[in-house]
């Protein structure tokens, strides 16, 4: 397999490894240092690339599997919590502070979800992916995930409407 051949497969969904790293590390360089460890990893295992049915899930569950390790390390206990911070100059601040304190307060919310929880609505919900793909992932039963999913939505829902006391007159 070629550079170029490696590079079409691998780029379409090399945010997508970042963004479930850093949802899963918190800390924006740790989540860089996984996707690189990822991408070098497949790489390596290029010329095996073929036999996987779907290399984007396999690198997923790469991923997955990379990040947990991390955790279960040592080095858990120096992660930072780094926020990037979304600006579009064209709102107004006010706008954009409701925004971000939205945002901030979904991202805390997901954060004290259950480990699984967390992991199927980062994939679901966030990613894009579909239900026979976080099975495959996860490794788990597909009920189990459409399971985990509704409640984690339920919670996130009954915690934002708790907090902006939707509803209440």
């Amino acid at each position: 397999m070629t550079q170029t051949e490696f590079l079409n497969i691998v780029m379409p969904f090399k945010d997508k490894v970042f963004r479930l790293a850093k949802r899963l590390l918190v800390s924006t360089e740790e989540a860089e240092d996984a996707t690189q460890e990822v991408l070098l990893k497949l790489w390596n295992n290029k010329a095996k690339m073929q036999e996987y049915k779907n290399v984007e899930a396999f690198s997923m569950t790469m991923t997955k599997n990379f990040c947990f390790d991390k955790l279960k390390s040592k080095q858990a206990q120096n992660l930072k919590i780094v926020h990037s911070n979304y600006e579009d100059k064209s709102m107004s601040l006010q706008k954009q502070v409701e925004l971000n304190d939205s945002i901030n307060w979904v991202e805390k919310i997901i954060e004290e979800l259950p480990e699984q929880q967390r992991l199927i609505i980062q994939l679901r919900d966030v990613e894009g992916y579909d239900y026979n793909d976080i099975v495959d992932i996860l490794e788990m039963n597909a009920t189990a995930v459409r399971v985990a999913l509704s409640r984690a939505r339920k919670t996130i829902r009954e915690k934002l409407t708790i907090k902006h006391n939707y509803g209440v007159k």
